[in-house]
């Protein structure tokens, strides 16, 4: 039996999938993006007159995914310290060390941090830079 949760405040998942699926003690979240939950708008994002990307602020994206990373484990009963692993998905690989930087910020010991795994990939379904896939491991967080 797995329970399927969506999360007021996130930003709505751009497909017909859940934001994270619990299967007993284990929180799976779907692809998280930094899209602002409100406004849907991309933080950080420059565009052209176009609307087309031009530049973006890789730290703001950051930034931005983590707070829905939070929400969605807040809306699941869960904890940031319950993450226990993360791939992490960028368009431009370029910007890992900015990136990796604000990782710090929010993990800074390595000893408690969960384990990661950081591609690069050529695109993701809307214009982000950044995109988390997260396991959790919250026993009884329905509890909490």
């Amino acid at each position: 039996m797995t329970d399927s949760i969506r999360a007021d405040g996130a930003p709505r998942p751009v497909g017909a999938y859940p934001h994270a699926r619990r299967v007993g003690d284990l929180l799976l979240l779907s692809g998280i993006g930094p899209r602002d939950p409100r406004s849907d708008a991309v933080p950080g994002n420059v565009l052209d007159a176009d609307g087309r990307v031009v530049a973006h602020d890789i730290a703001a994206q950051t930034r931005s995914v983590f707070a829905n990373v939070r929400a969605v484990l807040e809306a699941s009963g869960a904890r940031w310290e319950d993450l226990v692993d993360v791939t992490v998905y960028l368009t431009d690989m370029a910007d890992f060390a900015e990136y990796n930087r604000v990782w710090a910020e929010y993990f800074p010991d390595p000893a408690t941090a969960p384990c990661r795994t950081t591609l690069a990939i050529t695109a993701l379904p809307t214009p982000i830079a950044i995109e988390l896939k997260c396991v959790a491991v919250a026993p009884g967080a329905g509890n909490r």
